[in-house]
């Protein structure tokens, strides 16, 4: 067995996190536990309903078999420089849109360092909290490093800080999170990862169907329930027009920001 290597960073992280969650008094629960890898290389597939998703998954992660998990994290976190340090502290994975090619190196190369590698395969946080179209990235990595996807649905960890609503200390309180750790899919080196990818939403949404239907507190009429089980979460639709303006403007932004001969009136 390999000797696992210190990360006082990673190590430091973590604390701190099961610390902030002990404060909260967060509640959570696990299925599927047995199909996170003791040992070897994965891909972490995950659902994408909050901003806390990735702490989440590593503390339960943690919680099994204290695996610390390489998350691939966009260029724009490690250009700060506070969160920049302690993302490269924690090796993990600079995602530059400009030259994803080499983020995709980095994480094939992780993955066959016997690395667990997190992907959000939806892209960004999703507010309609229901599993959106899935880019294929964690199937065509799984395929060249030959290792498993590991499918995991998060819910209940949006209560806590998420797109389009303003965190509150007493709503985040006691919030029970619940995960569904899917059985792990193995692609072959002649599967067509675009069919890789719509099995894999398909598994995630299933395992989020399930959380949503064992969650403890009822959702009807709130804002953290999809608007399918009556709450007043925005549709598939709608978050999806929602987030098309939002690019729009942050695509304009950018344009004036670097146009010659602006001014700041």
């Amino acid at each position: 067995m390999r000797t696992r290597t210190r990360e006082p960073i990673y190590s430091t992280a973590i604390t701190a996190g099961r610390t902030v969650f002990g404060l909260f008094r967060l509640r959570p629960s696990v299925t599927g536990l047995a199909n996170l890898p003791d040992a070897g290389g994965a891909v972490l597939a995950i659902t994408h309903f909050g901003y806390a998703d990735f702490a989440l998954v590593e503390w339960m992660t943690w919680r099994k078999n204290k695996r610390h998990i390489r998350f691939m994290a966009k260029k724009g976190a490690f250009d700060k420089p506070l969160v920049g340090f302690l993302l490269r502290g924690m090796r993990h994975i600079n995602v530059d849109m400009t030259a994803g090619a080499q983020a995709y190196a980095d994480a094939v190369r992780a993955l066959s360092a016997g690395e667990l590698v997190g992907v959000f395969p939806e892209g960004g946080v999703n507010a309609s909290f229901t599993v959106r179209d899935l880019k294929t990235g964690a199937a065509r990595m799984a395929q060249e490093a030959n290792v498993p996807i590991v499918p995991i649905a998060v819910w209940g960890g949006h209560r806590l800080l998420t797109k389009n609503h303003k965190p509150s200390v007493r709503e985040a309180y006691g919030t029970p999170v619940t995960f569904a750790v899917g059985t792990p899919i193995r692609v072959e080196a002649d599967d067509d990862p675009q069919a890789v990818t719509l099995a894999l939403h398909g598994t995630l949404q299933t395992l989020v169907d399930g959380l949503q239907k064992r969650y403890p507190v009822a959702g009807a009429g709130r804002w953290w329930q999809p608007a399918h089980l009556g709450g007043t979460a925005p549709t598939p639709a709608e978050a999806a027009a929602t987030e098309a303006e939002r690019q729009l403007r942050k695509a304009a932004a950018r344009a004036a920001a670097g146009s010659p001969g602006m001014e700041r009136r």
